[in-house]
């Protein structure tokens, strides 16, 4: 506040040292040492603690251009300010206890979020929907702990046998509770990290128009002579929410020279790597041998068929379709060119990676793989928890697992967390948030 003041200059005369919470002020921004005007500006105070951070904020907004805004950023730190470190703001406000690390990481998910889907799941966990269903957890946990540690301090009362029972049944519901949680993370993270999807076939059977009809655009050149994709075409295409990336390939077949031969090794490498491969296929010339080494290829991984050209040849299509089949491999008859059997395929490519799942079906949807890896662990604690409670094993062995899954639980919400883990996290963040 008090530097804000020695930089900030009310039109009306007054000072920012008096100014109440949520309100702004007028004025300009002043260099402090030869009080020359940088800019007109607007400054906006919140008090403690009502703000983002529980402390003292100001914040001023002046004109957008290089000059003024680099100014300005001079003058507060001659005054005494320092650059903030990435993430710092969500770190204050996680450490003053505004929001919990799961929340803290939902900024950060906000911002890179490259669908409104995703976007909307890193909304509800900044809601705190993931938190709720973590403390849900540990709080049945905890309970459990209060009573096999009464067990132990009050041995001389006769309660083992109830205890143990009560206490087994609660591990199975804090068992499958976590379980279901750790079970949503396959689907959080397609939507938020998003589908690789090679696109492939031998040569001239459509792989570049079909790029550009999901994508909606003239993204790929389109010729009548096989081979012209040489190189990796990527782009990235929403569909129902999930962000694929669509990877468009040099048609597989044995090189024709070295360039060729490159843009194949490439799409070979591409179809190894994707998530979900798109076979296509032309209907006018049937199944060939080329199609089927293809296939053969991607049959190790998701792979979805695509017989395109069926505007040229319905019966060809149909052929082509009947033997594929017999890969079992879902097919998608298709036209690139009049858009036919699109809405088909989108949806194969969203069953291939979701299947069928509702994202708003899920209280909670786990997106990170570092909340996932805290999950799978609490899972193997409590799980071991139950087998030594079957195999009678004493109560304070017992409660080391439920300890340790306690501690997994807490590390997602930030009540375990180390600080190393808080500076890994935090400074994924940029600058500013």
């Amino acid at each position: 506040m008090r530097i804000a003041s020695s930089v900030f200059a009310p039109h009306d005369g007054s000072s920012l040292l008096s100014q109440d919470t949520h309100t702004f002020k007028y004025g300009k921004v002043r260099d402090p040492v030869s009080h020359e005007t940088i800019d007109e500006a607007i400054a906006l105070v919140w008090r403690a603690p009502r703000s983002y951070t529980r402390e003292d904020v100001v914040e001023i907004s002046v004109h957008g251009g290089p000059v003024p805004l680099r100014r300005t950023l001079s003058a507060v730190m001659d005054s005494g300010a320092r650059l903030a470190e990435p993430g710092e703001f969500t770190k204050r406000a996680f450490l003053a206890g505004r929001i919990d690390l799961a929340q803290a990481e939902a900024v950060c998910d906000l911002i890179a979020a490259k669908t409104q889907a995703s976007g909307r799941l890193a909304v509800r966990q900044l809601e705190g929907r993931l938190s709720e269903a973590v403390s849900e957890a540990r709080s049945a946990l905890l309970n459990l702990l209060a009573g096999i540690e009464a067990g132990i301090d009050f041995p001389e009362h006769d309660v083992e046998e109830v205890t143990r029972s009560q206490i087994r049944a609660g591990l199975e519901s804090a068992l499958k509770h976590v379980s279901d949680l750790a079970g949503t993370a396959a689907v959080g993270r397609v939507y938020r990290e998003g589908v690789r999807v090679a696109l492939v076939g031998r040569p001239n059977v459509g792989k570049s128009s079909l790029l550009n009809a999901l994508l909606g655009q003239e993204r790929a050149i389109v010729t009548s002579v096989p081979g012209t994709t040489r190189d990796l075409i990527e782009e990235t295409v929403s569909i129902e929410g999930i962000p694929f990336l669509l990877i468009d390939t040099a048609g597989l077949r044995h090189a024709q020279d070295e360039v060729e031969q490159m843009g194949v090794s490439r799409a070979e490498r591409a179809l190894r790597e994707a998530d979900v491969s798109v076979v296509i296929l032309d209907a006018a010339a049937g199944l060939l041998e080329e199609d089927r080494d293809v296939l053969k290829s991607a049959s190790g991984g998701r792979v979805v068929v695509a017989v395109n050209k069926t505007d040229l040849s319905r019966e060809g299509s149909e052929a082509a379709a009947q033997q594929v089949r017999g890969f079992g491999l879902p097919v998608i008859r298709i036209s690139a060119l009049t858009r036919e059997g699109l809405d088909d395929l989108r949806q194969a490519l969203c069953d291939a990676v979701v299947s069928g799942a509702a994202l708003e079906s899920e209280p909670a949807v786990v997106t990170s793989a570092r909340h996932e890896d805290c999950l799978l662990q609490a899972v193997g604690d409590i799980e071991r928890a139950i087998d030594g409670l079957d195999s009678m094993v004493p109560y304070d062995l017992v409660s080391i697992d439920i300890r340790a899954a306690l501690d997994r639980l807490g590390l997602i919400t930030g009540e375990t967390a180390s600080d190393d883990l808080l500076d890994s996290i935090f400074s994924r963040f940029c600058i500013g948030k």
